[in-house]
């Protein structure tokens, strides 16, 4: 048997401590503090080399978080369109529909009539 497979063969005869688990999982529930303070206290070259470490694993995280976001979406496919096909928002922009306009007339004309009737006002020297 290897030298090194002691705790195993512990484990294996006596089992684990009844709260192992739950110690487990509040170590881990803890461990972004410890990181932010051990960041907060390192110096120098040691600082750097962490801090490049910390960078590394949020760019891994951020890539397999994209990487599953991306996984969902559906990529149109380009060739199914008809040359020349206008997109749906698009079509009503090029023709403007007549009562439209006609409401946009009414209104100029009403600040129209509205603004000549205004006196103007004397400022006070």
């Amino acid at each position: 048997m290897p030298q090194n497979e002691y705790i195993e063969q512990a484990v294996k005869r006596h089992g684990r401590r009844l709260d192992h688990y739950e110690r487990k999982r509040k170590k881990l529930a803890r461990a972004p503090h410890t990181n932010a303070l051990k960041a907060k206290k390192l110096h120098g070259l040691k600082a750097k080399m962490y801090n490049k470490q910390r960078l590394a694993a949020k760019i891994r995280m951020k890539k397999a978080i994209k990487m599953h976001e991306k996984k969902d979406v559906r990529v149109k496919n380009e060739e199914s369109t008809p040359k020349g096909a206008v997109p749906p928002y698009l079509l009503d922009r090029e023709k403007q529909s007549r009562a439209k306009v006609l409401s946009n007339m009414i209104k100029q004309k009403r600040k129209e009539k509205a603004g000549k009737w205004q006196v103007p006002q004397i400022g006070r020297a």
